[in-house]
């Protein structure tokens, strides 16, 4: 393979994997720019979506009487993935939801250790979730169909290169990116979104406006959840596999896109998510996927000496 196709390869690899973290990234960035806290849970969340989303690919081809999800008609493929995608996204935005109302919303004037204590437990009561659920071993996520495997290359525009991209890896795409752009305009754009930019700008202010705090920032924990969730899903798809620990390295990397890319700063986490995926995929390849994570946050620790704020500047303002 010649250097060009070897370079644009690491590009699509990490360009695939990255959407995956940076949709679990934008969870991390708007909690902490609302309330300024790291929900360390929210990694396992994400694992918990692709839990439910295994569970539905392969509890519903059963009830049809078939052994596997890609045995079922072509044309109920793409419902089934739906009716996945959708029942991720509203349990993990319902549990994201709960886990704020239970363990963080009364902590909420306690000094700061306190939530970030209770955040780590919670993370730890989903892990033993997860490990009760599906096992301690690596699950299989099932194939959907032949056709996502297909290379888009070679099989579907018949060009012959060196280059191989299927049609899994454009999927991821087109699911992330709508993702991040829906977020983006509900947030600018809608009056429930003005009120969680006016909270994350000045709380007390906010209140004596007459935005609903408690609301707001459960919406917040909602609209986080629904994202980690559908990068569950999309996580399952891309990799063939669920696993109970796949939250903390997910999350891991996840919440290092956020720093990276401006904490609070909606495009910033997507693209330090991207980054992230394609640094990691261009260590693997060049280096050792053992070195991976060493090179990822020895690339945080350089940005961030120069660009304290991240790439894109930190959108949460300080407070006094």
């Amino acid at each position: 393979m010649s250097w060009y196709a070897t370079a644009i390869q690491i590009l699509l690899i990490g360009r695939a994997n990255g959407a995956i973290i940076a949709l679990v990234a934008l969870g991390y960035t708007l909690v902490y720019g609302i309330i300024e806290l790291i929900n360390f849970a929210h990694g396992d969340v994400f694992m918990l979506g692709t839990m439910i989303s295994l569970t539905i690919v392969t509890w519903v081809p059963s009830l049809m009487g078939l052994r596997r999800a890609s045995q079922m008609p072509t044309e109920l493929i793409p419902i089934l993935l739906l009716v996945a995608l959708l029942a991720s996204m509203i349990g993990c935005a319902l549990l994201n939801m709960a886990i704020e109302r239970l363990a963080y919303r009364p902590l909420r004037r306690a000094p700061r250790l306190a939530p970030l204590i209770s955040a780590i437990g919670v993370s730890f009561i989903l892990v033993n979730i997860g490990l009760h659920w599906k096992g301690a071993s690596p699950v299989d996520f099932p194939n959907m169909h032949p056709s996502v495997s297909l290379d888009i290359f070679r099989d579907v525009l018949g060009i012959n290169t060196q280059i191989f991209f299927t049609v899994k890896d454009l999927l991821v795409m087109l699911l992330a990116v709508p993702l991040m752009l829906a977020l983006n305009l509900f947030v600018t754009r809608t009056r429930l979104g003005k009120a969680m930019r006016a909270t994350a700008q000045d709380r007390e202010a906010a209140a004596m406006m007459g935005i609903n705090i408690n609301q707001t920032i459960a919406l917040t924990f909602l609209l986080g959840g629904a994202l980690a969730g559908a990068a569950g899903l999309i996580s399952g798809m891309y990799n063939n596999s669920a696993w109970f620990f796949q939250g903390f390295r997910g999350g891991l990397m996840a919440f290092t896109a956020a720093v990276l890319g401006g904490i609070g700063n909606i495009y910033g986490a997507f693209m330090g998510g991207l980054l992230i995926g394609v640094v990691a995929a261009t260590s693997d390849f060049l280096l050792d996927p053992r070195w991976t994570q060493a090179v990822v946050f020895g690339m945080l620790i350089l940005i961030l000496v120069f660009r304290p704020t991240g790439l894109l500047g930190e959108s949460t303002p300080e407070r006094a």
